[in-house]
């Protein structure tokens, strides 16, 4: 089934182009919900919510754009939604403030390979980590994310920078180790 035929058979409701979907779909956003929540359980229930969402929503898609990208705001704004239903991002500007962190040096970074360094933004906060998703692998704004999180362009900013200086001194620290 090419995506026309597949997004016409999710809107017609027709299981087989819902499973296609899915199976098409899956895998990837898992991987989204996850960078967000960075809680395997909590990442499946949101790829489940995510997909309802998808389904319920599949007659705004207007073609225009990719539709996986469609798809992944989606799965992003789901995320973003859980975050703020949980309160989680809400002492992210404490964080901000109580972190002395030296200059980052990218150096080193560019001996890892992607999944190292995936696994190392998992383990940021939760507030940084949500920011670093957002502007460095989503690509908003610092306004925009601000406007998705409720906080201002200049502490998206700070949070931004801070999750690199954090993520440099955790690389720093496995490197010294290694």
């Amino acid at each position: 089934m090419n995506e026309q035929q597949l997004i016409e058979s999710c809107r017609k409701g027709e299981r087989i182009g819902q499973k296609e979907l899915y199976d098409r779909f899956a895998r990837k956003m898992m991987g989204v919900c996850y960078r967000y929540v960075n809680d395997k359980e909590t990442a499946a229930d949101l790829l489940q919510e995510g997909f309802i969402k998808v389904f319920q929503s599949l007659d705004s898609y207007s073609g225009a754009g990719s539709f996986e990208g469609w798809i992944r705001k989606i799965f992003i704004n789901s995320a973003l939604e859980y975050l703020r239903k949980t309160d989680i991002l809400r002492d992210a500007a404490d964080l901000d403030n109580r972190m002395e962190l030296a200059q980052p040096d990218s150096s080193v970074i560019s001996s890892m390979s992607a999944n190292e360094l995936m696994e190392l933004v998992c383990e940021l906060p939760t507030g940084f980590r949500t920011v670093f998703n957002l502007f460095a692998i989503e690509g908003y704004s610092h306004k925009e994310i601000g406007e998705m999180l409720n906080i201002t362009e200049s502490t998206s900013r700070s949070q931004f920078t801070r999750a690199k200086q954090l993520l440099q001194k955790k690389i720093k620290g496995l490197y010294q180790r290694g």
